[in-house]
């Protein structure tokens, strides 16, 4: 009879789980309990159903690609695979995958940052700036071949030609659209010139607009200099940035629209108060005159002898 020390019987189970092909690339479902996510970035966590429970441990190059942050109740899917570890002797699932069952990952990852920034005070009404009402110099945060620069160009030039556009490009989708959308307008705030930001894209996914849902963004916003109308999707389109900006434009158009005036109405306009002050200073006049004509013809100047 062969006796094995611990660590020989803990490397022969080892072995057994590696060779099993259905263990080392394993679904399964379940329910978050005991979830823990130390400074070391790895997070740890107990996967069960009704009946039964793993622990889990999810490594942070893993867990850094998972879009929200699983908490105690969440029903998720996880792929992995199952191993000892090996000081303990304990059986765990070494997770690489883990996706929200039901609700999907974007959506829970949208909503926890909007709680957090909302209780940090991100969305204050009471932070809001009012816009520019005649800006000379507009900045723009967008990709320079998307429609939406196309159509914030053409809207802002023939409502008000003499405005200037100082276009700050960045990816609006992608990988590393958040960062290029910070550091554009970072560099907007720097120009002394720039009155307003208008930040945005056209229409898209969830995953397609998430660069505008994240919080590299958002604080990028918040700390604007100068007032920011965001102007995201389609009208029922709604992302953080809304949230954050100082004003919500319902598309990139209506964002122009709302940025500047119609030169020739605000001419109108000035030509028209001219023309009324022109009237209004005419009647006044004639009335002192007719005053200065009235008071001339009193007896006390025309024969003050008489009156003694």
């Amino acid at each position: 009879m062969r006796i094995l020390s611990v660590s020989e019987a803990v490397g022969r189970i080892q072995g057994l789980l590696a060779e099993d092909k259905i263990l080392n690339n394993l679904w399964l479902r379940g329910e978050i309990s005991n979830f823990r996510a130390p400074r070391s970035g790895h997070w740890y966590f107990t996967l069960k159903d009704s009946v039964s429970s793993l622990r889990c441990v999810m490594f942070r190059s893993r867990a850094n690609r998972t879009a929200f942050l699983p908490q105690d109740g969440l029903r998720v899917i996880i792929r992995g695979y199952v191993s000892l570890y090996e000081r303990d002797g304990t059986l765990q699932i070494y997770v690489e995958e883990l996706q929200a069952d039901g609700l999907g990952a974007l959506w829970i990852a949208f909503q926890q940052l909007k709680e957090k920034l909302a209780k940090e005070g991100l969305f204050a009404p009471d932070r809001k700036r009012s816009l520019p009402v005649f800006p000379k110099v507009i900045g723009i945060v967008t990709s320079p071949t998307g429609a939406a620069f196309q159509d914030l160009r053409t809207i802002i030039h023939r409502r008000c030609p003499i405005a200037k556009i100082v276009l700050a490009p960045a990816s609006v989708q992608g990988q590393e659209a958040p960062q290029e959308i910070a550091a554009a307008l970072s560099w907007l705030n720097q120009r002394p010139d720039i009155e307003v930001i208008i930040i945005g894209r056209g229409g898209g996914s969830l995953e397609e607009l998430w660069a505008f849902n994240t919080e590299i963004v958002a604080r990028a916003v918040f700390a604007s200099r100068v007032p920011v109308i965001s102007a995201v999707g389609h009208e029922t389109d709604y992302s953080i940035t809304d949230w954050v900006a100082d004003y919500r434009a319902a598309t990139p158009s209506a964002a122009a629209e709302i940025v500047v005036p119609i030169l020739t109405e605000l001419t109108t306009r000035l030509s028209t108060l001219q023309n009324h002050l022109g009237l209004a200073m005419t009647r006044y006049l004639r009335r002192q005159r007719e005053r200065v004509q009235q008071l001339a013809n009193r007896r006390v100047l025309t024969d003050p002898r008489g009156l003694t």
